[in-house]
C-alpha cells in the first residue's frame, strides 16, 4: 500500500489526527521522517490529542457558556478577595471529583459570571459535561417543559451534566415550581456532581430569598453543606474597563 492509499484509509476511518500527523511527516525530508515504533507512537499520540480537542470543542458548544472566559484571564488580588492559590485549587477540578458546589457572590459587575464561565471552560477542558443556565433561562425551560410534557426529560438531561452553572441567582422571584425544581436538582447531585451558583445576594440572604421555610431549609442544606464560597470584592470590572477605554 502506498502513502496516498494509507492517507485515504485514515480519512475513511476518520483518523483525522493520524491523517494530519502522517501528512506532516511525509512533507519532511526523508532523513527527518520518523520510522518504525517512533512513527507509530507519534501517530497514536496525534490521534489521541485530536480526539481530546474535538471532545472539548463539543462540550464547550453544548455548554453554551455566556462568556468566552478562561482561568488564565481571571484577575487575582487581595482587592478582589481572590488569591491565585484559590483559583489554582479550583482549576485542578478536585471539587468536580468530590461533587462539591461553588457559591460565588459579590456586587454587580465584579466578575462573578466571568469566573463561573472560566471554571466551566476549565471543566470542559478536563472532559466534564457542563451546562450554563442563568436563572431566567432555567425558569423558561422549566415552564415550557411543564407545558409540553418534557419536564422529566429536562431533569434527566441536567442530571447527566457533571457541572451545572446557575447564573444570577436571586434576581427574580421564585415560584413554588422553581423552588421544587431547584431542590430536585440539588437532591439528584448532592455529593456526586457539582453546581456553581452566582448571586448578587450574600449567602446569608438566600434563605429569605427562597421564602418558603421548609423548602429553604432543604435547599440551603444541600447548597451549602459541601460548598466552596467566593465573595468577590472591588470595583466593577465593567466600569473599570470603560474607564480604561476612555
Amino acid at each position: 500500500m502506498n502513502t496516498t492509499q494509507t492517507l485515504q484509509q485514515m480519512q475513511q476511518l476518520r483518523l483525522q489526527g493520524m491523517y494530519q500527523a502522517y501528512r506532516s511527516q511525509l512533507e519532511l525530508p526523508m532523513d527527518q521522517q520518523l520510522e518504525g515504533h517512533d512513527l507509530v507512537a507519534y501517530l497514536l499520540q496525534s490521534e489521541e490529542l485530536n480526539r481530546a480537542n474535538e471532545k472539548t470543542a463539543y462540550y464547550l458548544k453544548l455548554a453554551k457558556m455566556r462568556l468566552p472566559a478562561t482561568v488564565e484571564q481571571i484577575e487575582c488580588s487581595a482587592a478582589r478577595n481572590l488569591t491565585k492559590q484559590q483559583l489554582a485549587t479550583l482549576a485542578e477540578g478536585r471539587y468536580l471529583q468530590q461533587g462539591e458546589n461553588i457559591l460565588i457572590t459579590g456586587a454587580t459587575g465584579c466578575g462573578k459570571s466571568y469566573l463561573a464561565c472560566a471554571l466551566g471552560h476549565q471543566a470542559c477542558l478536563q472532559g466534564y459535561k457542563t451546562a450554563y443556565l442563568n436563572m431566567n433561562r432555567l425558569i423558561e425551560k422549566v415552564t415550557l417543559s411543564k407545558l409540553d410534557g418534557s419536564y422529566i426529560k429536562l431533569l434527566n438531561h441536567l442530571e447527566r451534566q457533571t457541572l451545572i452553572i446557575l447564573d444570577d441567582f436571586g434576581l427574580q422571584p421564585l415560584t413554588q415550581e422553581i423552588r421544587l425544581t431547584l431542590l430536585q436538582l440539588l437532591e439528584d447531585r448532592y455529593g456526586k456532581k457539582s453546581i456553581i451558583i452566582t448571586s448578587q445576594l450574600p449567602v446569608s440572604k438566600w434563605y429569605e430569598y427562597i421564602s418558603d421555610p421548609t423548602l429553604a431549609d432543604a435547599i440551603m442544606d444541600r447548597m451549602t453543606a459541601n460548598a466552596n464560597r467566593i465573595e468577590l470584592k472591588g470595583e466593577s470590572l465593567r466600569r473599570k474597563k470603560s474607564k480604561t477605554n476612555q
